[in-house]
């Protein structure tokens, strides 16, 4: 059946038409970025399958918090302001528990404002422009681009972003 839906008509004198294969590349791949005025803090990739829980953030938020003691010495003891969205998962008693624990100052996001959320008005924006028209073959290449985009981005790109939200807020 699949042979007979290939099947095309054509005259003895043309030449046979082309049959293209079509090839995999990369599937969508989800990043939790967490970031400051100073760069890149963590970036975490959902494995294939898996979805992000209230349990899963939580986990999260316990990483974020030892990266920040790895990448940004003494932060934590200044006290650190942590904005997130109003996504289910990150209202998840479990993840509001993670925050608190964590010793970070939660920012109240208003509701139905996603231009506050600095990813989407600056940082993913920036990223899916650097990625438009770009072919992987595999999530490992994709996962190689958005960390060179990062690197390649200096301290004030950052900054900037976080700013904009200060001058969104007002």
């Amino acid at each position: 059946m699949d042979q007979q839906k290939s099947m095309t008509w054509k005259r003895s004198d043309e030449p046979t038409p082309k049959k293209f294969k079509v090839s995999s590349s990369a599937g969508k791949v989800m990043a939790s970025v967490f970031w400051d005025a100073e760069g890149i803090i963590m970036v975490d990739y959902l494995k294939k399958g898996a979805t992000i829980t209230g349990s899963y953030y939580a986990e999260q938020i316990r990483r974020l918090r030892e990266a920040i003691k790895e990448k940004r010495r003494g932060k934590l003891r200044s006290g650190m302001l942590f904005h997130q969205d109003n996504a289910p998962v990150h209202k998840a008693a479990i993840a509001m528990a993670a925050i608190q624990e964590a010793g970070f100052e939660l920012v109240e996001h208003p509701p139905y404002s996603p231009d506050l959320t600095p990813r989407d008005f600056y940082l993913f924006p920036r990223l899916k422009e650097h990625l438009r028209g770009k072919k992987f073959d595999d999530d490992s290449d994709v996962m190689a681009a958005v960390e060179d985009f990062f690197e390649s981005q200096d301290k004030d790109f950052f900054s900037k972003g976080i700013l904009g939200l200060e001058k969104r807020w007002d």
